[in-house]
């Protein structure tokens, strides 16, 4: 049995849809998120659009701006580094130094790490008017920095502010169990995950779907132009494709604990569904 047969047959009893209800809590995990926000982004577009054409069209954007280090969690590690052949490296150069006898202590370099503006880009999706190209509906899958203070949090939440003080419908869609929820008002429970739905005609209010990791995603009415048939959404055979075809079955350890942990009513229903 050659290589591919052999990792094809150990891992084919692990290619099985995702069991969960609705989201998939292991999906949040800091290290896959980004991805899963690519792949989930352009998903959506691909299924919304065929009940969308040819009066709307769905265009894929991305919002960019600058995160410094005193945003981050954690600062990165530089994939590359580039050395004049012969030029010791900032290892072996600590080591040199500490072997000349002949410089003081205090005249040795130190190795610092100097602080660098990280580029962060968001997609999100608008229906836009195919005649006018108008921005109809904007669609927000938030990411973590949009829900922890920050130079993520501000972007974001400047735009959003943009959008709902003009005619343009907003769709958020909240996947993230952690971090700080964007301000509404009149919330009876958030629950872990939100949709909220704004249509511009209905403001300042606006329908807020919350569920919890057991729950299945609810789903809603894409708003649109006003006398135009709804788009209803369905987001988890989305979610479901998304976790298929990013291999995540074989990928995700589920003997690891969640990021963010669940609630010990949560961790017992967890751990009967994948037992």
């Amino acid at each position: 049995m050659n290589c591919d047969a052999q990792i094809a047959k150990k891992y084919a009893a692990k290619l099985m849809p995702s069991l969960f209800p609705g989201m998939n809590p292991y999906l949040e995990n800091p290290e896959l998120w980004p991805e899963v926000h690519s792949r989930l982004i352009v998903a959506l577009a691909d299924a919304i659009a065929p009940a969308l054409l040819p009066k709307y069209y769905v265009a894929i954007e991305k919002r960019i701006y600058l995160s410094t280090p005193e945003d981050r969690i954690s600062i990165g590690i530089p994939d590359v580094s580039v050395v004049s052949p012969g030029e010791p490296t900032p290892s072996e150069l600590t080591k040199s130094n500490s072997s000349i006898a002949t410089l003081s202590k205090s005249s040795e370099p130190q190795i610092v790490t100097v602080p660098l503006d990280e580029e962060i880009q968001e997609r999100y999706l608008e229906i836009r008017d195919t005649l006018t190209g108008t921005v109809i509906t904007s669609i927000e899958l938030l990411s973590p920095k949009n829900k922890r203070a920050g130079d993520g949090r501000e972007a974001y939440t400047r735009k959003r502010q943009r959008i709902l003080t003009s005619a343009t419908h907003l769709v958020e869609i909240d996947f993230l169990r952690g971090g700080k929820p964007m301000p509404m008002e009149g919330v009876n429970q958030l629950k872990d995950y939100r949709i909220l739905v704004s249509p511009s005609n209905f403001r300042p209010h606006a329908q807020l779907y919350t569920f919890k990791v057991q729950d299945p995603i609810p789903k809603f009415e894409l708003p649109l132009k006003a006398g135009d048939s709804s788009v209803t959404i369905d987001l988890k055979p989305i979610l479901d494709g998304v976790y298929d075809r990013g291999g995540y079955q074989i990928r995700i350890d589920y003997n690891q604990p969640l990021i963010p942990v669940l609630s010990k009513e949560q961790a017992a229903w967890l751990k009967r569904l994948l037992a």
